[in-house]
């Protein structure tokens, strides 16, 4: 059986009030998530305390904005448990979201690998969190080097906007998956 991916958005951002860039942030990769069949989870995001479930955070964005369809996905996905949330990390990502795959065009060269090593990752049945950094700032020094594997996307080192590489980086690896187990997406 099959890996799962999920998709993880480390808030470089302000680690004190909830912003627009992070409501966007979470607009974006709901559908992405959804249309790959990809979990997604948030990590030093600073939703209301008050909020205790993936459900309840899902709600409240939904009920709090105008960020339209990719709402309903975040709703989808954590009613599906497929939405999760957590502290920073201090020491190391929750192991159960598997090994850490951080997104970056700066790859440590002895850990780095391609979309197509991380598709064969997951069709070998390994669960893998990719990490993306928000904000101007990327991912810090010590949230790379959690990372046990670091992945450009490019294979060029070109930078992308965080977004950008949240959209491109699941549909690469998952069109990678399934030609290493021989299907076509979508049919």
């Amino acid at each position: 059986m099959p890996g799962r991916l999920t998709l993880g958005l480390y808030n470089s951002y302000d680690p004190v009030k909830f912003s627009e860039a992070h409501r966007r942030a979470l607009a974006r990769a709901g559908p992405v998530a959804f249309a790959f069949d990809c979990n997604l989870c948030v990590f030093g995001f600073p939703f209301d305390r008050e909020m205790r479930t993936p459900k309840e955070v899902a709600d409240w964005l939904v009920g709090t904005s105008s960020i339209g369809q990719g709402g309903d996905y975040i709703v989808k996905l954590a009613e599906g448990g497929r939405f999760s949330f957590f502290d920073a990390p201090k020491k190391g990502f929750p192991p159960q979201l598997g090994k850490i795959v951080v997104a970056t065009r700066k790859p440590d060269p002895k850990i780095s690998m391609g979309p197509e090593e991380v598709a064969r990752m997951l069709v070998d049945g390994k669960s893998l969190l990719m990490v993306f950094g928000l904000g101007p700032r990327g991912l810090p020094e010590k949230i790379m080097k959690m990372g046990e594997v670091h992945m450009d996307l490019t294979g060029k080192g070109v930078s992308f906007e965080t977004c950008t590489a949240l959209g491109a980086a699941p549909a690469r690896v998952m069109t990678y998956v399934e030609i290493l187990k021989g299907q076509t997406f979508g049919r």
